[in-house]
């Protein structure tokens, strides 16, 4: 098959399969690779280890699969139909139901099966594999780099998954596309904890994601405020964007608002046991922080927005087995007792 056919093959497939796009590029070193190693090297990959490791690989696709010839970029638009069902805290959108990276991860098994039958050996990842996945997309036209360091999409605006394939076939490269940004700068603004230093600068170790999920100790003071009522990641750089007028609705219900999740209030989760929050959040990306991390940012914000009739229930936990849930009940007591009180 000529590579013109195999790609023909392939997107086939892959519209098959659910995804929303799909493109190509060839494997090539990453385009931001200097870019990317000296981010590392600043430091700014905090308690996000991973991304300090196997660089080399991480810039290189060919390092990863020996002989590998392109990459597929895809996209899985994940926008749920409804806002957030419950107003007094904020989850970000792509963990209202089910974890994203199961339901790729089988897409991409069949995919990977149906470039198989073509001759190709293939390597697939979803946000979990040495690839600097923004890049490839970019290279291939699957969107651009926005200057909050998020991918954008001319018909998905920022509400999607990243997922690519490595393959050893041969197919005709897509066009890169062009930075569609201008001088727009909503996201940096939007950014709370102004992790977004310089169009396409991201200070992770600042970002409300990076707090609420990745980091895995104390949440500094100077952010605890500026977290507000988030308790799992951040949605206002993508939120703020334009290009999101042109977001549609994902077809895949696995994406829209699970009701459990949000069925809690703050109070609920203080009360929340380790096998309680593994049952309600067992299938959810919010498991991955586990409880403690969860009960963390919790308490702050409820010390961010809480009253005083939550109180009893956080000096009880200020006294918790675990130092950290117990420091950041003390933090909200604290910032709850120092409010004036309702008249």
């Amino acid at each position: 098959m000529t590579p013109a056919i195999v790609k023909a093959n392939v997107s086939f497939v892959a519209r098959q399969l659910g995804f929303d796009d799909c493109r190509i590029s060839p494997a090539t070193r990453a385009p931001h690779a200097d870019q990317y190693l000296q981010w590392v090297e600043e430091g700014h990959a905090g308690d996000m280890g991973w991304l300090e490791r196997n660089t080399d690989r991480r810039c290189d696709p060919r390092e990863v699969l020996p002989g590998c010839r392109s990459v597929v970029s895809l996209a899985l638009n994940y926008f749920p139909a409804k806002e957030q069902p419950r107003s007094d805290y904020r989850i970000a959108r792509y963990s209202w139901n089910d974890d994203y990276h199961d339901l790729i991860e089988d897409r991409l098994k069949d995919l990977d099966l149906a470039l198989q039958d073509m001759g190709g050996i293939q390597r697939y990842y979803v946000d979990t594999g040495p690839v600097l996945e923004r890049d490839f997309a970019s290279a291939s036209g699957l969107g651009w780099n926005g200057k909050s360091t998020v991918q954008i999409h001319r018909k998905l605006g920022t509400w999607f998954f990243l997922a690519e394939l490595l393959t050893t076939l041969e197919m005709e490269p897509d066009s890169p596309s062009a930075d569609h940004c201008g001088k727009c700068t909503a996201c940096i603004t939007a950014c709370p904890t102004q992790a977004i230093t310089a169009p396409r600068k991201l200070a992770a170790t600042r970002c409300i994601s990076y707090l609420t999920i990745e980091h895995k100790g104390s949440i500094p003071l100077e952010f605890r405020r500026a977290i507000g009522d988030r308790i799992y990641g951040c949605d206002d750089c993508l939120d703020a964007c334009p290009w999101n007028r042109f977001a549609q609705t994902s077809r895949e219900a696995s994406f829209h608002a699970r009701e459990e999740i949000f069925t809690h209030s703050l109070r609920d989760f203080l009360e929340m046991t380790v096998e309680d929050f593994r049952l309600t959040f067992a299938k959810s990306p919010i498991k991955r922080i586990k409880h403690d991390r969860f009960l963390r940012n919790v308490c702050v914000a409820l010390g961010n927005t809480g009253t005083r009739e939550d109180l009893p229930q956080l000096r009880e936990l200020t006294s918790h087995e675990s130092p950290l849930i117990a420091e950041h009940a003390q933090w909200a007591v604290d910032e709850i007792s120092s409010k004036p009180a309702a008249t």
